[in-house]
């Protein structure tokens, strides 16, 4: 099939850095169900050692190119960014994801290797593996963090500018402190009575009951994930979404491009995300979607990233 001149994925790639977002759009809304157990044509499986441990990785082009590194959130996993990897990759970058430690294929990965060994999953953790991936390669990287690890990536940037070319932050908590307050529906007062534990079940009795709707291939590949991911890490992230580190002006300060982006229907509403990117110096990027635009609009989000990190 194809659109305004454009194949959809799956033949020839379109090149993200010249399409129309009309034709993005089209692209994504006509992406069928896809296997996310079997990587993209071209995908090279790597591992990183890091702090915690081994963590269990991807990698797509030439490591000369300028690096793209996209990083998942809690109960997510490197195959999120399948659909935007080989588009990317087209525009002419290094393409890298992994799987936070106590995720999936990085679940062995953990506070008991560090040293001195820690008893939970924190912040410095995740911001310490992040460093070491990034100083395996080219740097600095242009770095997407998705909903948890967009903290991540902000206290990274924050901690060693020296390593982020570009920030961009998908679906990201756009809220220092208790993230959770601020959630459509219910969940959000019900977050103010809930632990880490108590939050990490609903998320994941609700992912586990396809409450999005995911399509068939989808939903069996996140059943088989949670079957390697570490209940503890799950825990341990929901616990520090609940005290967000408020870097909002030492993001700001950073003179890189940023990008905030998110969907119209994920969990906080577009007032919260809007404001979050004005306090911080960002552009917005909003997409008729949920919380996963990586894997609904992967052409629209991938056109924004690309044209966000050749702004400056």
């Amino acid at each position: 099939m194809v659109i305004d001149g454009t194949p959809l994925l799956g033949g020839d790639l379109p090149d993200v850095r010249t399409i129309t977002p009309a034709t993005a759009q089209i692209l994504d809304e006509s992406i069928t169900d896809v296997r996310w157990d079997e990587p993209p044509p071209g995908v090279e499986r790597v591992w990183f050692d890091a702090p915690s441990g081994r963590l269990a990785g991807f990698a797509l082009g030439d490591p000369d190119r300028p690096r793209i590194l996209l990083i998942p959130g809690v109960t997510g996993s490197k195959e999120d960014f399948a659909l935007m990897a080989p588009l990317l990759h087209h525009a002419g970058y290094r393409v890298e994801s992994f799987d936070l430690a106590g995720q999936y294929e990085s679940h062995e990965a953990g506070p008991e290797h560090l040293d001195p060994p820690r008893p939970r999953y924190d912040h410095d953790l995740f911001v310490d593996d992040l460093v070491a991936v990034i100083e395996t390669g080219r740097r600095p990287a242009h770095v997407l963090g998705y909903s948890f690890a967009g903290t991540i990536a902000q206290l990274t940037a924050v901690r060693r500018p020296d390593l982020v070319a570009s920030l961009t932050l998908l679906s990201c908590p756009p809220l220092p402190g208790q993230a959770f307050r601020r959630v459509k529906g219910g969940v959000g007062a019900i977050s103010h009575f809930s632990n880490g534990r108590m939050g990490a079940s609903i998320m994941i009795w609700g992912v586990k009951n396809n409450l999005n709707r995911a399509p068939d291939h989808r939903v069996a590949f996140v059943h088989k994930r949670f079957e390697l991911t570490r209940r503890s890490s799950v825990d341990d992230i929901i616990s520090l979404m609940r005290r967000t580190p408020d870097v909002d002006a030492q993001v700001r300060a950073l003179e890189i491009p940023k990008l905030v982006a998110f969907g119209t229907h994920d969990l906080w509403p577009i007032s919260v995300h809007e404001a979050f990117a004005r306090r911080i110096g960002a552009q917005v990027a909003i997409y008729e979607t949920g919380h996963s635009p990586c894997e609904t609009a992967p052409h629209q989000l991938s056109r924004d990233l690309v044209r966000v990190i050749e702004s400056r």
